[in-house]
């Protein structure tokens, strides 16, 4: 049995991982960009173990946590070969 510490509002990179978890390529950078702060808000505060209060989440954290899910989509993606 593992034990999971709670997640806040400012844990970005655990909350980008578990939304990449739960949405893995569905997901890409251009449709994380799009998707509304209500919605994004809505599935942080469905993570399991997410502590934090809903009346505590502001503009900024949510910034955060979409660009954090982005760089996790992109360190996800499969790696092309680069030419030489």
């Amino acid at each position: 049995m593992s034990f999971e510490p709670p997640i806040n509002w400012n844990d970005y990179e655990d909350i980008a991982m578990k939304l990449y978890e739960r949405f893995g390529n569905d997901f890409g950078e251009s449709k994380i960009y799009r998707i509304r702060f209500t919605d994004l808000r809505k599935w942080v505060l469905e993570i399991p173990n997410f502590k934090g209060k809903p009346d505590e989440s502001n503009e900024s954290h949510l910034e955060m946590i979409q660009s954090t899910w982005v760089y996790e989509w992109r360190d996800n993606q499969p790696q092309t070969p680069k030419g030489d």
